[in-house]
């Protein structure tokens, strides 16, 4: 599965119950739509961290990383990238 596709799956199953009629655009922003809070984005977190293998520093859960579908996916392209975990 690549990274967009686990992300929405994520969103949808976690954040929206299963309506994937209310998912957002991939760009706008999830915060924004209601759809994440504060303790939303700690799951994210751990659900970045988990199934990427990637580590997501306190200084990067910002909305350029985490805002939005399209913004998670080049956040974590990028730390897999870096880490030398690109699939």
């Amino acid at each position: 599965m690549q990274i967009r596709e686990k992300l929405v799956d994520f969103v949808v199953n976690n954040y929206l119950f299963g309506d994937s009629a209310r998912l957002p655009s991939d760009h706008e922003s999830l915060v924004d739509q209601g759809i994440i809070d504060s303790t939303g984005v700690l799951e994210l977190v751990e659900f970045l961290e988990e199934s990427f293998g990637i580590e997501v520093l306190e200084v990067e859960t910002v909305p350029d990383n985490l805002g939005s579908i399209a913004n998670l996916t080049k956040y974590v392209e990028g730390k897999q990238v870096g880490s030398g975990l690109a699939r």
